[in-house]
């Protein structure tokens, strides 16, 4: 089969689109047709060798996909050649085949379109874990969403609001801050322009937010902790502008907390959580409250230049690859 191939760790310029042999599934794992797969940062640090876990080499990134079963191990159950499916990957979705845990893989609504499912399941379902799960967002209290028009962002806006709090949306531009705006953000923050700090708490008169999803990191990371009121929690889930320091003084002051959120590791250690998250998504989505902003479109051929405009922190949504 044609993948992106990944045969030393390095930059994602140096992937190039060759044959890899055709995965075969394992006992508890379906074999699948890609339709279509969405690229995340993370696939960019595991070419690097930086992830959290390293595939043997040579292997084709890629933690999504969404397509059709065309084979199933012998102990699957819950799946049958010609179902649409959408999973969570180990590696391997930018391919015309990847291999998946049952346990992680879903079928496809009626009314998702491929392009849909192929952008849904790690942003979704990791934005619904760090904030249901370790954020403990609750209805009616206020939300602060750094980098809010990336592609987990922009899911962290939609399922905020869904959950009923009120949304700070902080991004970069004006532009990126519009697409915030178009998924539900009640207040928007351009920390190019403004203090982060000092326009949250304007915004909460003064009483700071009560949950920051920070995929960002780096130099906002502080900003952030500061606008977090009595009680407050920050999680992390991502760190594309550099890992943070935590000074724990500043989390003693106002009973503040810090936690890190994991989709890979929480599958792993609480996956019956990931199944309750997932069945809300999909009722979320099938009452309209969810909707994928899908902003480019790459065939295989072309996925490095997809992975390099993830990379370059230009894009706004999900930017999807297709064999």
């Amino acid at each position: 089969m044609r993948a992106l191939v990944c045969r030393a760790w390095g930059a994602v310029e140096d992937l190039v689109v060759d044959e890899l042999p055709a995965p075969v599934p394992a006992a508890d794992q379906v074999l699948i047709e890609v339709g279509a797969t969405a690229v995340n940062y993370a696939d960019a640090i595991m070419v690097g060798g930086t992830y959290q876990t390293k595939p043997p080499l040579p292997f084709a990134p890629g933690l999504e996909t969404a397509g059709t079963v065309i084979g199933v191990g012998a102990k699957v159950t819950r799946f049958k050649p010609g179902d649409r499916v959408m999973a969570l990957l180990a590696y391997g979705g930018l391919a015309e085949q990847a291999v998946a845990a049952e346990s992680d893989t879903w079928l496809i609504p009626d009314g998702m379109p491929f392009d849909d499912a192929a952008a849904f399941p790690v942003a979704y379902l990791s934005s619904d874990v760090a904030l249901r799960w370790n954020g403990r967002l609750a209805a009616g209290e206020t939300l602060l969403v750094l980098g809010a028009s990336g592609g987990v962002g922009l899911t962290a806006v939609e399922i905020g609001k869904a959950m009923g709090a009120r949304v700070i949306a902080a991004a970069s531009t004006r532009e990126k801050l519009e697409a915030a705006r178009s998924r539900g953000a009640d207040e928007l923050v351009n920390y190019n322009e403004q203090d982060l700090t000092e326009a949250v708490m304007k915004l909460t008169g003064d009483r700071g937010a009560d949950v920051c999803f920070d995929p960002v990191g780096g130099e906002y990371f502080d900003k952030a902790l500061s606008s977090l009121g009595w009680g407050g929690r920050i999680v992390l889930v991502g760190f594309v502008g550099g890992i943070p320091q935590i000074p724990a003084n500043r989390l003693l002051v106002k009973n503040r907390s810090a936690c890190g959120s994991s989709l890979r590791y929480f599958r792993w250690h609480q996956h019956d959580k990931i199944m309750e998250s997932c069945a809300t998504l999909l009722r979320w989505y099938a009452e309209g409250k969810l909707k994928p902003m899908i902003t480019r479109e790459f065939l295989l051929d072309e996925a490095v230049s997809a992975l390099k405009l993830l990379t370059g922190r230009q894009a706004m949504g999900r930017i999807l690859v297709k064999p």
